[in-house]
């Protein structure tokens, strides 16, 4: 099947405008992600996906690809989707703009679990270590069945835990906001009306389980960070000086 990253990439942000640009290590945040996401074996290509001809014409210095999609979108899904329906790739890989650390096996990973014909969305999880972020409402938390499919997201601790049961500590994982789509259930889910637990919750993917689209996730072993806001940079930078 074949296979595209496409990467949604906005200007205007409310915590840190122009995040995208932002130096890092050299290079704008973006060429990060651009460039580990063209490392990844089983994509054919790498595009972004961006409002801002700023952005555009970065992308194209440092030798990427680029699209320019529609200001008004209300999420990268649906800037992801705009771009994904003028193309014939079987699977399309979301992968977020403000990810520096994204690994290339983590992209091939997501791509893998759509081998399973029963899955319409891939998507990675990861054991939390750091038990802060178990009650921390920015760290989403993922529980799933035994064949490895979404069974709901949550900002809240998912299972729940009595502090004084007999029952020993359950093991809580985190999601980690990459996706790989069956473009035909990218383009419908793009189409779809928000629904409940997902207003509720303020997390797109319910709007897929609560419309019965099966979601595969896979254990990841590696820990990622993203950039939300200036803060994030210093521990991003940190982890870069590792890792090169």
């Amino acid at each position: 099947m074949a296979s595209i990253v496409i990467i949604p990439a906005r200007y205007e942000s409310t915590r840190f405008p122009g995040k995208p640009l932002y130096p890092l290590k050299g290079k704008p945040l973006i060429q990060h992600v651009f460039e580990n996401a063209k490392r990844a074996t089983l994509a054919e290509d790498v595009i972004v996906a961006t409002d801002s001809e700023t952005i555009f014409e970065k992308v194209f210095a440092f030798g990427g690809k680029a699209v320019m999609t529609d200001q008004k979108h209300p999420s990268g899904t649906d800037r992801i989707a705009e771009v994904a329906a003028s193309m014939k790739y079987d699977i399309i890989v979301n992968v977020q703009g403000d990810e520096p650390l994204i690994r290339p096996e983590m992209i091939d990973d997501v791509i893998a679990l759509l081998s399973d014909q029963r899955a319409s969305i891939g998507t990675l999880v990861k054991k939390i270590e750091n038990t802060e972020e178990i009650n921390a409402p920015n760290v989403v938390k993922a529980v799933f069945d035994r064949e490895g499919f979404a069974l709901y997201f949550s900002r809240a601790p998912i299972p729940s835990h009595a502090r004084h049961s007999e029952i020993r500590m359950p093991c809580y994982y985190k999601h980690i906001g990459m996706y790989s789509y069956r473009r035909d259930t990218l383009l419908s889910l793009a189409a779809m009306q928000p629904t409940e637990l997902e207003k509720t919750e303020k997390l797109e993917q319910l709007r897929a389980l609560e419309n019965g689209i099966r979601i595969k996730v896979k254990e990841t072993f590696v820990e990622t960070y993203g950039v939300d806001t200036p803060e994030d940079l210093e521990r991003v930078e940190k982890w870069l000086s590792i890792s090169l």
